[in-house]
């Protein structure tokens, strides 16, 4: 199972909203600049972010987009999911009624087993974690404010 550009650039921006959490809201302009990620994919990939209610959005001059809860309540999991879908590495495992073998198969075993072990990783796993990670690798690096 890969996990195609959406979801990762989704986890890019959602990682860039938690890096500056509590301050005021964050322009797509801005995430856009220091992720690399094009103004107009990151518009596609903010919408179902906003559907879920994972980001908010603010109008007006001071407005842009912030985290709906803490970095701490929000999961990989529930990024991936937003902008993939289901992660399983075959169909059988979420739906066994699309094949007769599903009941006997020992290899839908093992791609359970795959989904089970990539749902408890991106369940575990939350922005803050992320956070917390990114400045263990870049410990003196100073968050830039563009004004």
């Amino acid at each position: 199972m890969k996990i195609s550009t959406k979801g990762r650039y989704a986890t890019r921006a959602m990682l860039d909203l938690a890096l500056h959490n509590g301050k005021a809201p964050v322009l797509l302009k801005d995430i856009s600049a220091r992720q690399g990620i094009s103004l107009r994919y990151l518009e596609q990939i903010i919408s179902p972010l906003l559907a879920a209610k994972l980001i908010s959005s603010t109008r007006g001059p001071k407005g842009g987009i912030s985290l709906a809860k803490p970095p701490r309540k929000i999961k990989l999991l529930d990024i991936i999911q937003v902008l993939e879908g289901p992660l399983s590495p075959v169909e059988c495992v979420e739906n066994p009624g699309v094949c007769t073998r599903a009941p006997s198969c020992v290899a839908r075993d093992v791609w359970t087993d795959l989904a089970k072990a990539m749902y408890g990783v991106l369940e575990s796993t939350t922005l803050q974690d992320l956070v917390e990670r990114q400045k263990e690798k870049e410990p003196g690096k100073e968050l830039l404010y563009q004004i």
